[in-house]
């Protein structure tokens, strides 16, 4: 395959909302540039983006699509990312692998919560960004009204680029503002104020330009071009286009203005990596200097085995080269280097500066991973990514399936960075963790169709805590004779409160040697496996001090056993009388959502029992803080998308543990006792 200089290259990703129309976007795009010879089709089934049969299914994408095609003189790594929030890991993850953004955003729905999302995501890792204002055939459109919004949201550096021409049924094509000549009959907005106001942020970015505004010298086309691709590439401006896919109209050309005015690899700053030491180290897309590139996708097949697609920064490989992966110090020996288009691998044979490429077989490479040149010390810094905040507990149907499921789970979650998979330990649950519930259901379905089996779930068990509140003392005696040797143990303890979080403390107190030194291990380890197994409904007991102080034994009958016995019951004992209680982990949540939501989604905090700590406004948008107990959370994120409309999102942090509200902790205590009942 012929090889483009890096400056040919046009690394972008395609993000939005869901239902935004990037996927039919994309399909027009291969269609326009003839990287295919038929446009594909959502809900006919036949994208190209959309080629999982989940996909296909739903009829929305749940992973990125890849796609490497030549237009004109450039070759493209286009890449098609999920809209909706419960897969946006997805598309945060390919950030990192490209120089650009295009942004869509649906003439019906205007700016939405992914819209912001991807936009700061893009922001942060210095991204060029280009909004693209799709379904301009819709009912109803306001082109001006939804650039109105796109800059009270983001800014006037959202500049509009794209005029429709006529709109709704009448759409038609679409005109340059930059072009020169005279506005087609049906242009939507002022076309001559609009490009003279262009034309004026443009030179307001390069101070040579400005003076050369000011003292009313003529600027060249050329010199206006040059100076727009370098502040898109800054961000100091952000272009608004606009299409409607469906009816071809200006997807040749929004291909034509990235073409011509996204970055390539070689406009990029330098990217930063950590060495071995604390100076950050520059990596240059040099294809002589050491190789470092970045996994930034993963996909595993029971049958294939493992995919792995990868961006590199600096170096060169090709096939049967070996690299190092900085995670582990072990290295791979890669077998055939291919680029991607959709379900489609190419041979290429090998890959530099900027390029995507993929390769398989390589068992020992992840998501995120940093591959370097043998000997090389750098490692990229780690993907951004939203943080996984719905569990659920996970069951065979059978037990010949544990671990089947165990396995299958494993191997989707090295596939999707944000579904994980644990072992909760007071419980014993498996757990799976992912975006919402939706996200969960979908990887449960992959664990189906790709490993041929099935798995129960149900909401996972809240981690309660038993402490006290009071001190008291116990005592107990256990004696036992049956013929031969007998039992003989006694323990006198006191219990008192333990700051909260300062777990256990075992006191020895015994003076005289009522108790003999070699039983008092049996005492202690007697206590803490009291401690596990709890005693006011069967949790872990949590931040006491426990002073052994008295006892007695019997120079035939005492032994370890005995003592141990003893020690646990004269525990219970005192547990009981120091006025025990619940302990629930209370979590730390922020919610985000639209200003005129703040009083709903306030009020149904409080129902679920959260103590608001404050609240902060950034533009249109709101972030409440608050403390909730855990075990409200388990429906709150489908009560958040049905009061906001799908414009709410929250974030949850463990902050620490509260005592249960009384009339509470007997139903807590009562359901703990069915449960062990029905066991």
């Amino acid at each position: 395959m012929a090889k483009r200089e890096i400056a040919q290259l046009r690394n972008v990703a395609v993000t939005g909302h869901g239902s935004s129309g990037k996927t039919t976007m994309v399909d027009a795009m291969l269609f326009a540039a003839r990287a295919t010879s038929r446009a594909g089709s959502v809900d006919g089934g036949s994208s190209l983006s959309d080629f999982d049969p989940e996909e296909k299914e739903r009829k929305f994408s749940i992973d990125s699509a890849i796609f490497h095609f030549d237009y004109k003189d450039q070759t493209f790594n286009l890449i098609d990312t999920p809209g909706y929030l419960d897969f946006t890991g997805a598309a945060a993850a390919v950030l990192p692998a490209v120089e650009t953004v295009l942004i869509a955003v649906d003439s019906s729905d205007g700016v939405r919560l992914n819209t912001r999302r991807m936009y700061e995501y893009a922001q942060k890792a210095g991204l060029a960004r280009i909004f693209v204002i799709t379904h301009l055939d819709a009912d109803n459109v306001s082109y001006e009204r939804l650039v109105a919004d796109l800059q009270t949201a983001f800014g006037n550096e959202c500049v509009p680029v794209f005029l429709p021409v006529g709109q709704g049924e009448d759409c038609k094509g679409v005109v340059n503002l930059l072009d020169a000549g005279t506005a087609p009959e049906g242009t939507v907005g002022d076309f001559e104020g609009l490009g003279q106001s262009l034309h004026e942020s443009i030179i307001e970015c390069d101070d040579n330009l400005m003076e050369m505004y000011l003292e009313g010298n003529e600027i060249g086309t050329e010199q206006i071009q040059a100076t727009f691709k370098k502040a898109v590439i800054e961000g100091k401006l952000t272009p608004i286009l606009c299409s409607a896919a469906g009816k071809n109209v200006g997807v040749k050309e929004v291909l034509d203005f990235t073409a011509a005015c996204a970055p390539s690899p070689a406009d990029r700053a330098p990217l930063h990596a950590q060495g071995a030491g604390e100076e950050p180290i520059d990596v240059l897309p040099d294809p002589e200097a050491p190789f470092c590139a970045r996994v930034f996708k993963t996909i595993v097949d029971p049958h294939v085995g493992r995919l792995v697609f990868f961006r590199v920064f600096s170096g060169s490989v090709a096939d049967g080269d070996t690299v190092e992966v900085a995670r582990t110090g072990a290295t791979e020996r890669l077998g055939h280097i291919n680029v991607v288009f959709g379900s489609e691998q190419r041979e290429s044979g090998s890959a530099g500066p900027g390029d995507i490429a993929c390769v398989s077989k390589v068992e020992e490479m992840v998501f995120d991973d940093t591959l370097r040149s043998a000997g090389a010390e750098w490692t990229l810094a780690p993907t951004e990514l939203p943080r996984p905040m719905m569990s659920l507990a996970v069951e065979p149907k059978s037990r010949d399936d544990e671990q089947k499921i165990s396995s299958g789970l494993q191997r989707l979650a090295e596939a999707d960075p944000t579904f994980n998979v644990e072992r909760e330990p007071q419980s014993n649950e498996l757990l799976i963790t992912g975006m919402s519930n939706l996200h969960l259901e979908v990887m449960l379905s992959k664990l189906k169709g790709r490993f041929g089996v099935s798995a129960d779930t149900h909401e996972p068990a809240v981690p309660y805590r038993e402490t006290i509140t009071a001190a008291a003392e116990g005592k107990y005696k256990h004696k036992k004779q049956s013929g031969g040797r007998g039992q003989y143990g006694e323990v006198h303890l006191r219990l008192e409160p333990n700051g909260r979080g300062e777990g256990f403390e075992f006191i020895d107190e015994i003076k005289g040697g009522v108790i003999p030194q070699q039983f008092m291990p049996a005492v202690e380890k007697g206590i803490r496996e009291t401690l596990v197994e709890g005693v006011l409904a069967g949790y872990p007991v949590v931040d006491l001090k426990s002073a052994v102080f008295y006892g007695s034994y019997h120079d035939v009958d005492s032994s370890e056993a005995a003592f141990k016995i003893a020690a646990s019951r004269a525990f219970r004992e005192a547990f009981m009388q120091c006025k025990p209680v619940l302990l629930e982990p209370i979590v730390k949540i922020e919610v985000t959502v639209p200003s005129e939501y703040v009083g709903d989604v306030t009020a149904n905090l409080a129902g679920h029992r959260a103590q608001i700590e404050g609240m902060d406004q950034d533009g249109q948008m709101q972030t409440l803080v608050a403390l909730i107990p855990q075990s409200e959370i388990s429906t709150y994120s489908a009560e958040l998308q049905s009061m906001t409309g799908g414009e709410g999102s929250f974030t949850l942090d463990y902050s620490h543990y509260e005592p249960v509200p009384s009339h509470l902790q007997q139903q807590i205590i009562e359901r703990k006792k069915k449960e062990a009942e029905q066991e």
